[in-house]
Order: structure tokens, then sequence, then C-alpha cells
């Protein structure tokens, strides 16, 4: 990643799917002399909360592996140990964002599995290193990765910032691939419900 012109990078960018949804976004840009850590050590670098956040994560995963073992009879338990997960996301998520400093507090216009692109009032330099985390609503989620401004559009009185993702962890990006595939279904759904409402 770290060897690709911009020209790659912009391409491994739309590799991925992404979708015109706003998520809360924490962007805070990085000094020149920062060395991006190896992806196996980005944990050491997340602040604590967010390390606690994904090794509960990780507990959910290896406590519900065996119980998928048992068949039919432990169906229910799986249900109710999902639920009570889920409801652990959801105030890790609340406490996560709490957290955050507002003067790194970011909208985006588009996000997927490569990248984000982000709303900004001033314009970013290309090349510009940022540590960033994203709050998904929708799946009760926080991801902290670093990232690289790689366009940087002018939109009305605002800009279209595109940043790729450059140290991110890969269950981190299937979170990302699988809740813009999620969104993109239920906005389907929406639609194609009004359309019948229509007309009916």
């Amino acid at each position: 990643m770290d060897n690709l012109s911009l020209e790659q990078k912009l391409e491994q960018f739309h590799e991925f799917f992404s979708i015109t949804h706003s998520i809360k976004v924490s962007m805070q840009p990085l000094d020149p002399s920062f060395v991006l850590p190896d992806v196996e050590y980005l944990v050491d670098h997340m602040p604590y909360a967010f390390q606690v956040a994904s090794e509960a994560s990780e507990l959910d995963v290896k406590a519900l592996r065996p119980l998928r073992n048992l068949g039919a009879h432990a169906s229910e338990l799986v249900d109710f140990l999902n639920h009570q997960s889920r409801k652990i996301d959801l105030m890790m998520s609340l406490i996560l964002q709490q957290e955050e400093d507002p003067k790194f507090a970011y909208q985006s216009y588009k996000f997927g599995g490569g990248g984000v692109i982000l709303v900004c009032t001033e314009a970013m330099k290309i090349g510009q290193r940022v540590e960033l985390k994203l709050f998904i609503k929708e799946e009760s989620s926080a991801i902290f990765c670093f990232g690289e401004v790689i366009t940087c559009q002018a939109q009305d009185d605002q800009y279209h910032v595109s940043l790729i993702f450059t140290r991110i962890r890969e269950q981190d990006q299937d979170l990302l691939v699988r809740a813009s595939l999620h969104l993109q279904q239920a906005n389907l759904k929406k639609r194609n419900l009004k359309q019948n409402n229509e007309n009916n």
C-alpha cells in the first residue's frame, strides 16, 4: 500500500462497493514523521475503549462458535446470546462516540470497504495521512484505522475528501463491506415498498 502510486490507490479505492450514506467519522491528521504500524500491531495503537470493544467482539465469536455444532437444540440459546451481544455492542458504540473530540468530527458522504468520502469545510492536501474512527450506528459498531487523502473535490461551499484505508484490520474491512450491502438492501426494500404503495 505504501509504495502504490496515486492512480493505483484510486483504483483500489474503487474496487470496493460504496454507498452514499452519512455516518459519524472522527478524522485526526497525523504528523508527517508518524510511522504507520503494521496491521498486526494496529490494536496496540487503538484507544483503550476500542481495544475493549474489539476484545468483547472476539469473545462473542469464540463463545458462539461451539454452540453452532449442537444443532437445533441450541438455536434458542444462540438467539438469546446474540441479543445480549447486540446490547453490549450498542452500549460500547455509545461510549466510544461520547469519548470523541468534537473538533475532529465529520460526516461521511460515502463509505465502503475501500475507504470513505468525508464532507469537509476546508480543503485537504493529497497524501495527508490521518487517524480514522468510523461509527456505524446501523451495525452498532466502531472501527479504528488509518487513512490517506487521495482526492479533494470542491462541492459548492464544501469539499468531498476521499480517503483510502491504509491500515485496517481484515475483520473491520469485512464489517464495512457488510454494512454497505445491508444499507443498500434496506434502501432497495424502502424504494420497492414506496413504489408498491404508490401503485395501489
